[in-house]
């Protein structure tokens, strides 16, 4: 009996995989293939929104304003050095362009503002709004308000549709400053044909600029369309809303 039980036990032992037991090598094999199976490929999809490198940037940006602070103030000799700051350069150093702007910005420095964008209109270069903002900025402070307002009129007739708020409200700003109530209420009407609302601040000068020529009723138009009806103060350690001119709520 014995011998026919072990007769029946030898078929099932010679089709037993190698290594199924403890200690095999089979268990590793078949979780190497399961790893195998559920292995992702890296995705290499390139996605626009993704921001370019930016290492680097922040010294190339202090080089252009050492490049440009030791030029004399000719057109020529500042090109000619600005072309030799991006010339070795595989694609244009745009962000590093836009943050010399910004520094220059906060350094009040108008003059290389000016010359380091119309450098870069000239090539083509970082001609988005807060450019064109910070050049509007930079002519005004430096007085000179006529190429300002060229400037303004070659935007507002190439973008037409797209000029932003804050560009409208630059204007009327430099206009009140300087007293030209008339130029305030044209900037004004292209605002109201292109359906920009313009914000308070901007309101409440464009107001000013009607009633520089007595039409106080279109002032109070004005102010009654685009100043909100209530405010928030802080009284008593309270928030509280209160109508403008008016008492507590």
């Amino acid at each position: 009996m014995a011998g026919a039980f072990a007769l029946r036990l030898m078929p099932r032992l010679a089709a037993a995989p190698p290594g199924r037991g403890k200690g095999g090598g089979g268990g590793a094999s078949r979780v190497a293939g399961s790893r195998a199976l559920v292995t992702k490929k890296p995705n290499k999809e390139h996605h626009l929104w993704i921001r370019k490198e930016t290492a680097g940037s922040g010294k190339k940006a202090l080089r252009l304003i050492d490049t440009v602070s030791k030029c004399p103030n000719e057109k020529e000799a500042i090109y000619g050095a600005l072309d030799k700051w991006s010339a070795f350069e595989p694609e244009f150093p745009t962000i590093a362009a836009a943050k010399a702007l910004g520094m220059l910005k906060r350094r009040r420095k108008w003059l290389r503002i000016i010359q380091v964008t119309k450098w870069l209109m000239s090539k083509g270069q970082v001609l988005t709004w807060t450019t064109y903002d910070t050049l509007l900025l930079a002519l005004f402070m430096d007085g000179r308000v006529e190429e300002a307002e060229s400037i303004w009129n070659t935007i507002i007739q190439t973008h037409t549709r797209s000029v932003p708020k804050r560009l409208f409200s630059r204007m009327i700003l430099m206009y009140d400053i300087r007293h030209h109530p008339d130029k305030v209420l044209e900037v004004y009407a292209d605002m109201e044909e292109l359906g920009v609302r313009p914000d308070e601040d901007t309101a409440r000068r464009i107001g000013k600029a009607f009633l520089a020529f007595g039409q106080e009723e279109k002032e109070k138009y004005i102010l009654d369309k685009y100043l909100k009806k209530w405010k928030y103060i802080h009284f008593n350690g309270e928030r509280v809303r209160v109508r403008r001119d008016g008492p507590l709520a």
